[in-house]
């Protein structure tokens, strides 16, 4: 103050003609001095007169002060009646905004409800989402935690402790502060207090040495001059804190080394100031104290001490800016005032202010619409609620490795710029206090990676969590997601559940060995089938070949080739023909194949009975029976096939949902019903053919096959019996790999069953294929069986 103003009355531009003057007094921190000192210089007089000037001398313009948020409210209300002007460089409670209630209040100090934001800014940057809190039991540090608070937690930043700190330092109170902090998982422990509350417990935890936490302060202590201790230096070293915005002021540092006692001998401050900073006493103020002090070895000041060797720390006042604007708002409203043109004033009929008689709300209303300019700050203003912008610098905390200390200004906080653009940081300029090269993390629960979920712990705040892998199908993509996002049908999750990848599309293919081991299959029954046919063909002659219809036998045969070749329609990627056709194919195959044999066997049943006198059964011997059975067969089996084609063909699709990770690219039936009454018909063929069979396998097996064909049919009728329950129970390509196999399993048993015994007979007993040998056994059973 004394140095702004010595430098405005010394401005011949501003104030040319006037001469600013002031007197300093100390609050020492008390409402009823603050209010007191109010008084005193409102009257005049050293005993207070409420509502009286007593005085001859100039009225005060204003007041600068109270810097205590506590004696500047109590200051307020009194100078707030007769509107005289009050510019506080210090007290940032929220409520002295309102002008209802401290209409004369101006301050050139940011508000404390712009910290909460600053704070919970550098949190978000650093993801600090675990922290602690201790406060100061007083309106300031209260109001400005509870923003805090509720700041924190709308940014999903979690409180793990919020503890008051005691004021009377006795031993129980402060275990009970230092019981709570070794006890916290939190690393990150907001300051929200004085020193004078917050100095006990950190140097009890000094003293400890054990506790390790990242300090964040705010602008009552960043910085004060009570942590000028190497102690707490080291302790704090990496210390963030937000604190009132400041510059350096032209000229300044030289007036203040250019201070000595001898020199300033109105200077109550300062003369305390040096012995406390250079540990020594001025021989001439000795009191009992001093004095004892010097004969236990203190030594006097000689007057020869250099302030500039002083840790530059001890200068580093946060308010020294704020208190320069204060004294700078002041002189460009007098010089606004006093430059008033007649007829041109703010006042009634254009009126100007007399300086002779200046009033108290016409100061203020120059303050308030001042604009004005130092050698130290950019242009600055008082608001509607006669607040200072928004502003606010970043400090950190660093100790050198030579053991000094100073403060670093790291980064700003502007409330005036756009949101996400508020905080500016320059992050490498910060060492976090020599113990990482990156930021701490303070965090109750680490984040979950992309692929996992949040699952709320039971009775934790929402900070703590469990992650758990997102289930299959599922993704997330970015770290805490809350929920799992599905996938669409044709894609599936990664191995990492971070992002969806196109399903594989599973088919039984003809690349796969599978596929090629069925194909191999299908192809050895089908030249089997083919070679045996015309095995038949060459001994269609011979007795065992024509002795049961040799016609229905390369029938048979035909169509056991075209079912061991429709196997192979089964394999490959399924298309819109294939998928139509092959079901139906399968059932006229199989439906002709078991109709042949079916006929065979009704053709040895009528034989034998048409061969008693008076049958009926003797105008059906011949092909006409066998040949009306094929028929039948075939016209139902196609009918069945054509009806399905033309209501509800099959089709080809993919299934998303039998298999995880995969789409099955398999043909849909259509109807279901169709395709179980093609599979019933082929079955009762089988069953009337094995019935039959069965009944006629004590006839003379010289002349028939019913033995061989009760056989055939036991296999196939257990074949599909056993096809129906391993069909649907496989998946995907094993399906069809099922139904190839009832197939080819199937058809090679009737070929075997049926055929084998002749071609044994024919290659390698070829004794047996002669009529005698066949009519003399025919004989014998015919006997046998009389």
């Amino acid at each position: 103050m004394v140095f702004a103003t010595k430098e405005v009355n010394e401005n011949k531009q501003l104030l040319p003609k006037t001469t600013l003057g002031f007197q300093i007094f100390d609050s020492c921190h008390s409402e009823a001095g603050t209010i007191e000192v109010a008084q005193w210089l409102l009257s005049g007089r050293n005993k207070s007169t409420p509502n009286y000037s007593c005085s001859s001398s100039p009225k005060v313009a204003a007041f600068i002060g109270d810097s205590p948020s506590s004696g500047a409210v109590s200051m307020a209300r009194v100078l707030g009646v007769n509107r005289i002007p009050q510019i506080s460089h210090g007290a940032a409670l929220p409520a002295l905004s309102d002008k209802t209630q401290f209409p004369s209040f101006l301050r050139t100090v940011t508000s404390i409800d712009i910290q909460p934001l600053a704070l919970v800014q550098l949190m978000i940057l650093f993801r600090w989402t675990w922290i602690g809190i201790l406060i100061s039991n007083n309106e300031l540090c209260l109001q400005g935690s509870q923003m805090l608070k509720q700041e924190a937690e709308k940014r999903q930043i979690c409180v793990e402790f919020f503890e008051t700190l005691p004021t009377d330092s006795s031993r129980a109170s402060l275990d009970r502060v230092i019981g709570i902090l070794h006890r916290s998982t939190a690393f990150v422990v907001v300051c929200y207090a004085f020193e004078v509350h917050i100095v006990p417990v950190l140097k009890e935890i000094s003293l400890l040495g054990y506790m390790d936490k990242m300090w964040i302060s705010i602008t009552s202590l960043t910085p004060s001059s009570m942590f000028t201790t190497r102690e707490l230096w080291e302790m704090l070293n990496g210390t963030l804190g937000i604190a009132v915005s400041n510059k350096d002021i032209p000229g300044f540092k030289e007036f203040i080394y250019g201070l000595h006692p001898s020199r300033t001998s109105g200077d109550i401050f300062l003369t305390r100031f040096w012995e406390q900073v250079f540990n020594c006493s001025w021989a001439g103020e000795l009191n009992r104290t001093d004095a004892e002090n010097v004969s236990n070895g203190q030594k006097l000041c000689s007057g020869t001490e250099s302030l500039q060797s002083l840790d530059a720390s001890v200068y580093n006042a946060r308010f020294t800016l704020t208190a320069y604007n204060a004294i700078y708002a002041l002189a460009h409203a007098l010089d606004d005032l006093i430059s008033c043109k007649p007829l041109e004033g703010p006042f009634a009929n254009s009126s100007c202010a007399d300086l002779q008689n200046l009033q108290p709300w016409q100061m203020l209303h120059y303050l308030k619409n001042t604009r004005r300019k130092s050698s130290a700050a950019n242009e600055a203003f008082f608001d509607a609620n006669g607040d200072s912008p928004p502003f606010l610098d970043l400090l950190y905390w660093h100790m050198t490795s030579s053991k000094t200390s100073s403060f670093v200004r790291v980064g700003t906080y502007d409330g005036r710029a756009p949101a996400g653009n508020q905080l500016t940081i320059n992050i490498s300029a910060i060492h976090w206090g020599g113990k990482s090269a990156e930021a701490p993390r303070s965090v109750c629960s680490e984040s979950c990676p992309p692929g996992h979920r949040i699952s709320a712990a039971p009775g934790r705040p929402s900070c703590c969590f469990h992650c758990l892998p997102c289930a299959d199908g599922s993704i997330t993509n970015q770290t805490n997601s809350v929920e799992c996002m599905k996938c669409p049908e044709d894609y599936w999750s990664s191995g990492n559940r971070d992002r969806c990848i196109p399903k594989e599309i599973e088919f039984l293919s003809f690349e796969e060995p599978l596929g090629y081991i069925l194909v191999l299959i299908s192809v050895f029954f089908f030249l089997i089938a083919l070679w045996v046919l015309c095995v038949v063909i060459k001994y269609r002659n011979t007795p065992v070949v024509k002795a049961n219809n040799l016609q229905l036998s390369y029938l048979l045969l035909v169509f056991l080739m075209l079912c061991f070749l429709c196997a192979l329609v089964f394999i490959g990627q399924p298309m819109r023909v294939t998928c139509m056709l092959r079901q139906v194919i399968f059932g006229i195959s199989f439906s002709l194949c078991v109709s042949c044999v079916l006929a065979k066997t009704i053709t040895v049943v009528i034989a034998f009975k048409a061969t008693k006198p008076n049958s009926t059964l003797r105008k059906w011997v011949g092909s006409k029976a066998s040949y009306s059975i094929v028929l039948v067969s075939c016209l139902v089996q196609s009918s069945i096939g054509a009806i399905w084609l033309w209501t509800s063909p099959s089709f080809p699709q993919f299934n998303t949902k039998a298999t995880n990770g995969k789409m099955i690219a398999e043909c849909n039936e259509g109807s279901i019903l169709m395709f179980y009454c093609m599979l019933a018909f082929m079955g009762l063929l089988a069953c009337i053919c094995f019935v039959v069979a069965f009944l006629a396998r004590n006839l003379p097996d010289s002349f028939n096959e019913a033995k061989f064909i009760t056989f055939s049919m036991l296999v196939f009728v257990s074949v599909w019996l056993s096809f129906i329950p391993a069909y649907l129970s496989a998946k995907g390509k094993f399906m069809v790999a099922v139904e190839i196999f009832a197939i080819l399993s199937s058809s090679a048993g009737v070929l075997f069953c049926i055929f084998a015994p002749k071609i044994y007979i024919i290659y390698l007993r070829p004794e047996m294929n002669t009529r005698r040998y066949l009519v003399s056994k025919s004989t014998l059973s015919i006997k046998n069986t009389c």
